[in-house]
């Protein structure tokens, strides 16, 4: 008896032990499928395998409701279990046809980015080295979290297997087979995303180190250029410091500064042209073709380039010359202030044009270069001549003493003319140098005509080319004030005489106010 009663006892407290063990068991399970059930993964499973089990009875009511031997109620019945489930399966839908491999799978490539031609392209370049980062990191969270399930599945299968060792209930046994077959589909799934995810890993990185290297071949052939470029500067500046050093003349250094300018810019577009062109042939090429329809829509602008090159180099026109143009029945006299690539700014100055016709000045005017091949442009300072021929008339009475009023004028003309005068025959000598002068005499010239209402008196005299002006008025002053001077000089001008009888009386008709 003794023997039988602790055998009892044995099985007892085994049978204690255990419902202890499978309570333990119970609650790691419940524990797990709390954090299980929160996965978005196995959240859309259950709902997938909600959505077959749907089907399939769904499937069965219709083929029961296909019987002859149902009454009217149960037709009833299985109509509204139909549309039950049909409802069901209708929120259900987006899970119909859930694919965890397509899910989880890798992309099996990767958009490669066009290789890099310039620097500009390398913003783009590390935007895309981001993104396919963060794709990456994305694809690579996805695998982590599906994975994170997975093990918690493990864990509970363990559970579920130990539960069943000690409480093999048909339950249990059910719950583990059906822990069994959704842990084996998981681990497949997540065996091919592994696989798959790796494959695609090596291709990112790939193409982030062949980004990397084109990166840095750009900022090498950028740091490149731009060395050069600043050499080009610094020569251009010392260009500048030498010949501002040597040249003391305004007109030529002004000049000279605008070609180390122009050959300057023109460098550094080449150094660019070329340094980021792949294919020269192809862009000569595509130059060929457009050039005709280039050269027809600019040819305005292509002459005035080519109008520079001629002002330039030929020396006709310079910074701070004087000249003359005439455009739609308008002259314009002024300085010219800049040469620029595609044309000639001057400033228009107060002179006897000013005077006599268009009553303005002052303005700035604005010649395209390619005015010089179409007109007629006159310099009054060219090749550094400052001085001009002027004239100046003026008409005495018949009945004056008109060697008197010439010798006057003779006088007070070489006398403000003589400096102008000198100057002009150092410059003439100067221009024989380059041109075939044939009169190369400055000295003033007077001449006598007759005309309807008097003798005229013409001086021809040298004057400053930006004074003119000013030495025509000191002249008109000084022969008006000698000549009032003398009773035997008349000027004359256009009048009227009226001859009456000497008795005809003439009445004047007033106006009334």
């Amino acid at each position: 008896m003794k023997k039988i009663f602790l055998i009892f006892t044995f099985f007892c407290l085994a049978f204690a032990d255990n419902k202890e063990i499978a309570n333990a068991l119970n609650k790691n399970i419940q524990e797990l499928n709390s954090i299980i059930s929160t996965s978005i993964w196995n959240i859309k499973y259950e709902n997938f395998i909600k959505y077959q089990q749907t089907k399939e009875e769904l499937e069965i009511l219709n083929f029961e409701l296909k019987k002859d031997n149902l009454t009217t109620m149960q037709k009833e019945l299985i109509n509204r279990k139909i549309s039950s489930l049909k409802d069901q399966m209708s929120l259900l839908k987006d899970y119909k046809d859930l694919n965890f491999i397509k899910l989880l799978t890798s992309p099996d490539k990767v958009n490669n980015l066009d290789k890099l031609t310039n620097p500009f392209l390398i913003i783009s370049a590390l935007s895309y080295i981001k993104k396919i980062k963060d794709e990456k990191n994305e694809q690579k969270n996805k695998i982590n979290e599906f994975n994170f399930l997975v093990e918690k599945l493990q864990e509970k299968n363990k559970k579920l297997k130990e539960l069943v060792r000690i409480q093999p209930t048909i339950k249990n046994i059910q719950n583990l087979k059906k822990s069994d077959k959704k842990l084996e589909e998981f681990n497949q799934v997540l065996q091919l995303a592994f696989v798959s995810y790796s494959v695609y890993e090596k291709m990112v990185d790939d193409e982030i180190l062949r980004i990397n290297e084109e990166i840095k071949a750009q900022t090498i052939r950028l740091i490149s250029i731009l060395v050069v470029i600043l050499l080009v500067f610094i020569l251009s500046f010392a260009l500048k410091y030498i010949i501002k050093k040597y040249i003391k003349e305004n007109e030529r250094y002004y000049t000279a500064n605008k070609i180390i300018n122009f050959v300057n810019i023109s460098f550094i577009f080449l150094i660019l042209l070329f340094s980021y062109i792949e294919n020269i042939s192809y862009l000569v090429t595509v130059l060929g073709f457009a050039s005709a329809g280039i050269a027809i829509a600019m040819k305005d602008m292509f002459m005035s380039m080519l109008g520079w090159v001629v002002i330039i180099l030929g020396g006709s026109l310079r910074v701070g010359d004087r000249i003359k143009v005439f455009q739609n029945d308008t002259t314009y006299i002024g300085d010219i202030i800049d040469i620029s690539f595609l044309r000639i700014t001057m400033y228009e100055d107060i002179t006897l044009n000013t005077y006599l016709q268009t009553r303005r000045s002052g303005r700035i005017v604005f010649i395209p270069n390619n005015y010089i091949f179409t007109n007629l442009i006159s310099n009054y300072t060219h090749h550094g001549v400052s001085t001009v021929w002027d004239g100046l008339d003026i008409t005495i009475s018949f009945d004056s003493n008109y060697q008197k009023a010439m010798q006057i004028v003779e006088q007070i003309v070489l006398k403000n003319a003589k400096a102008n005068t000198e100057l002009a025959r150092k410059n003439m000598y100067k221009l024989r140098n380059e041109y075939s002068i044939k009169n190369p005499k400055v000295d003033p010239r007077f001449f006598m005509f007759f005309e309807s209402y008097g003798m005229r008196i013409s001086a021809w005299y040298m004057t400053n080319s930006y004074a003119a002006l000013l030495l025509r008025s000191n002249i008109s002053q000084e022969i008006i004030n000698e000549f009032n001077k003398h009773e035997d000089i008349k000027i004359s001008y256009p009048s009227q005489n009226i001859y009456l009888a000497k008795n005809e009386k003439i009445d004047f008709i007033k106006g009334q106010d």
